[in-house]
């Protein structure tokens, strides 16, 4: 089965790339959007930015998995460190404090610390009703980023210091804090998904955000161990868990998802991209990296 890449490749990309090579797999890179008819309802795994995704994943019947948009919101205070709520965009507005805003998994808005609501994207950019997270702002000191498979950390990474891009190897502390977040909260994550974390500069372990991993660089994680996660993360629908089914972003062709026809109504499960109650994330404190697919 090929895994299917976008036009442009980052460094991880390729790398990604080259792994699955080795391992035996097939690549695909699209010059565009359009999916050739010989892989169409096809077997084949996916990596790739969240846009393209939404694009050529219905075509391809690939069952991209990612984290509920407000799952920031859930988890109790000792792992977040800061308070993070989810709210329509014009309710953000009124906000007169620096706070960090961005989107819940795209990059919609941009991840920043905003002074004020004020300086959000207005309306003539995005709708009113266009769900935000919004959080206190933290300083980190470090961030790992943590690929996860099947409740353990599988593999992971230093990826920035004070905001800065610095690759290291993933930490013990950082590993013992990825499966103490999996022992309480792993049943609100796909089986496959990545998690950024980091020491605060109060020297508090905190979940930075939840990516997809199948749009997420692997900065200094071992490759292959990546790709483990990424071909679970994005894999044929036909393959799809019952246990994954509710973290299906909601683009997958929802007949191969549940037996109904594409005109058909969301499943149950199956969610929209705004979050199920309106209330931020990957809330990311400021000159936070950004993660290349």
């Amino acid at each position: 089965m090929p895994l299917v890449l976008p036009p442009r490749l980052t460094a991880s990309a390729r790398t990604i790339r080259d792994r699955a090579l080795r391992r035996g797999l097939r690549t695909v890179q699209l010059p565009d959007r359009e999916v050739p008819e010989g892989l169409r309802g096809g077997d084949a795994y996916l990596h790739a930015g969240p846009s393209f995704a939404d694009a050529v994943a219905p075509a391809l019947d690939i069952a991209p998995l990612e984290a509920p948009a407000d799952w920031l919101t859930t988890l109790p205070a000792t792992f977040v460190r800061r308070e993070i709520r989810a709210v329509p965009i014009r309710e953000a507005y009124g906000l007169r404090r620096p706070v960090f805003v961005k989107s819940p998994n795209d990059k919609g808005i941009p991840a920043l610390v905003y002074a004020d609501g004020s300086r959000l994207p207005g309306p003539d950019a995005v709708g009113p009703e266009t769900v935000v997270l919004v959080s206190d702002v933290v300083v980190f000191d470090a961030e790992y980023r943590l690929y996860l498979l099947d409740g353990q950390v599988h593999t992971g990474s230093r990826y920035a210091v004070s905001g800065q891009l610095h690759l290291a190897p993933l930490s013990a502390e950082a590993r013992a804090f990825g499966s103490e977040l999996l022992a309480a909260a792993g049943h609100t994550l796909p089986s496959a998904i990545v998690v950024d974390v980091g020491r605060t500069d109060a020297g508090q372990w905190a979940v930075v955000e939840a990516n997809a991993a199948w749009a997420s660089g692997c900065y200094a994680s071992d490759p292959d161990r990546a790709l483990d996660v990424v071909l679970r993360a994005a894999g044929p629908a036909a393959l799809l868990t019952e246990r994954d089914r509710p973290f299906v972003r909601w683009s997958l062709p929802l007949h191969r998802v549940s037996g109904r026809k594409p005109s058909a109504a969301p499943p149950r499960g199956a969610r929209p991209p705004a979050p199920r109650r309106p209330s931020p994330g990957p809330g990311r404190p400021a000159a936070r990296q950004r993660c290349p697919p």
